[in-house]
């Protein structure tokens, strides 16, 4: 089954490079606005041999993984907070509700201003819009717990952090591994479009600097590789999520009756 599946994986992959061939060769579109995928390859290869692109991809995986790693730890923390200390979540709920559908990228002057086109900049959009993906998904992992376990972990005369760690984490976990991958997504956009508009070193920078000197191709690559970072983190964090889940019944593919 999954060969069949990489099969055709690689089937639609195939197909999809060579339609992105074909349409310029054919003059559907310009060449100089969507070249061929050969030349994009081409220049993917060169981009692979300057040392000035694994700086830069460097600096995008630090920022990615910095701000990624901030955001967990803050949404775990305050998302467990929150839900464990009475009347917190009461009392904080509208706050959240006013500052999680802000859009990142509306913060980009506020960053610009306070830390310029330094790595500062990148980290606080990366962690706000990754922090809400994990504390979200955290808060609804502790509204899933069963309260008759709670009230037997009481009985029993667990304390707080006992309950949290026998009881609430368990439930919540499977919910915290699915804010977890898609914070690491979310982390990995922020920190290209940062780069892309602030102008921080890094491969959003190095698209900017490509698509102002017209070198179309090596645009072109230069996404092509923020696409297959994207993939990577995903099937990382999925990869991730198995093991951390692997005592799941989502996971182990027992069906509950």
């Amino acid at each position: 089954m999954r060969g069949a599946n990489a099969a055709l994986g690689a089937a639609g992959l195939a197909a999809f490079l060579a339609l992105g061939e074909a349409v310029p060769r054919l003059g559907l579109v310009k060449e100089a606005y969507f070249p061929p995928t050969s030349r994009i390859v081409h220049a993917l290869g060169q981009e692979v041999s300057d040392h000035a692109f694994w700086t830069a991809l460097g600096d995008t995986l630090t920022g990615w993984a910095l701000g990624l790693a901030i955001a967990i730890g803050a949404g775990v923390v305050v998302g467990l907070l929150v839900s464990v200390v009475p009347y917190l979540r009461e009392a904080t709920a509208s706050t959240i509700e006013f500052l999680r559908p802000i859009p990142s990228v509306a913060l980009i002057p506020l960053a610009v201003l306070l830390y310029g086109t330094e790595l500062r900049s990148v980290l606080l959009l990366v962690v706000y819009a990754s922090f809400w993906q994990v504390l979200v998904q955290v808060l609804y992992g502790v509204q899933d717990v069963d309260p008759v376990a709670e009230e037997t972990a009481r009985s029993y005369g667990l304390g707080p952090w006992a309950r949290v760690r026998h009881v609430l984490w368990p439930t919540a976990l499977p919910y915290v591994m699915t804010g977890v991958r898609l914070a690491a997504a979310v982390a990995l956009i922020l920190a290209v479009t940062a780069e892309l508009v602030i102008g921080a070193p890094g491969l959003g920078a190095r698209i900017a600097v490509a698509e102002s000197s017209q070198a179309v191709p090596d645009m072109y690559a230069l996404v092509v590789v923020t696409g297959l970072l994207g993939l990577l983190i995903n099937v990382g964090a999925r990869t991730v999520e198995r093991r951390a889940l692997a005592w799941h019944q989502s996971v182990r593919g027992e069906v509950t009756v």
